[in-house]
């Protein structure tokens, strides 16, 4: 990858995240949506979960994760009392887009929170915006031309408060179903060199992209975790690594999606 520069300002807030050698091990709480559904679902039949529990949670979940983790993702919505909960010296990123999408809208179409700024987030103590973005490079132009505008004016509004900007975008093709299925597993590796490359342009301004992994490793040949149905051998998901790093010019982080240590490359 080319060297990067930056300026003074986004250099620190990324340093502000990182640990002693540089490394980001941020820990990510920002789920809302999936997370009320999975405390009502723990509470059994009827199970009820509101903000306060979300709020209560995250900082619980704070509290202890960043004894170990050097920065927390959190969210505006349920987890300002968490990022105050914090341990000294973690960094704080915090998301600037809603939760999920709008199902009977083409294209899942990404929104910001509409009491929220850059700027206000910057001064409720961001190091760093995060924003989570659907993308198919195989949608139709007048989609995808919607969401490389959004990109760029987020990317602009961190560019004016002099914030980083981490940039989240995961894979998806409705047509094909389920992005756990072997006939997505077979299109992930282009997708997610596609958006990569695309997202690293700097009409963005993108600091860090927080990247899946371009393959399913379900579905790997010879992988512990294979599942009997093969996309790929061991080789050619490792050339697909390869392919999508050499791609990016912006520095990438990979979203580790909740799988076990036995899962994750």
């Amino acid at each position: 990858m080319a060297k990067v520069t930056m300026t003074r300002g986004k250099f620190n807030c990324i340093t502000a995240c990182a640990d002693a050698n540089g490394v980001i091990a941020a820990a990510a709480a920002d789920q809302r949506g999936s997370l009320q559904k999975a405390i009502a679902k723990a509470r059994g039949e009827n199970g009820k979960a509101t903000s306060v529990d979300l709020s209560t949670f995250k900082t619980a979940v704070t509290r202890i994760l960043t004894k170990h983790a050097s920065a927390i993702l959190m969210d505006p919505e349920y987890g300002m009392e968490a990022i105050a909960a914090r341990q000294p010296g973690t960094g704080v990123l915090i998301s600037y887009e809603k939760t999920g999408y709008d199902v009977s809208v083409k294209g899942r179409m990404p929104d910001l929170l509409s009491e929220w700024s850059v700027r206000r987030l910057v001064e409720a103590g961001a190091h760093g915006i995060k924003i989570l973005l659907y993308y198919n490079p195989d949608d139709a132009a007048a989609i995808n031309n919607i969401k490389h505008a959004f990109i760029e004016r987020i990317g602009s509004e961190c560019r004016a408060m002099d914030v980083a900007f981490f940039l989240e975008p995961l894979a998806y093709n409705d047509e094909l179903g389920n992005e756990q299925s072997l006939e997505f597993a077979r299109k992930k590796p282009e997708y997610v060199t596609r958006y990569m490359a695309e997202f690293s342009k700097p009409q963005y301004g993108v600091d860090i992209l927080k990247v899946e992994v371009p393959v399913n490793v379900k579905y790997v040949e010879g992988m512990r975790t294979h599942v009997g149905q093969t996309a790929y051998t061991r080789a050619e998901a490792m050339q697909f690594f390869r392919d999508s790093a050499a791609v990016a010019t912006k520095p990438f982080i990979y979203l580790s999606a909740g799988v076990t240590d036995e899962a994750f490359p």
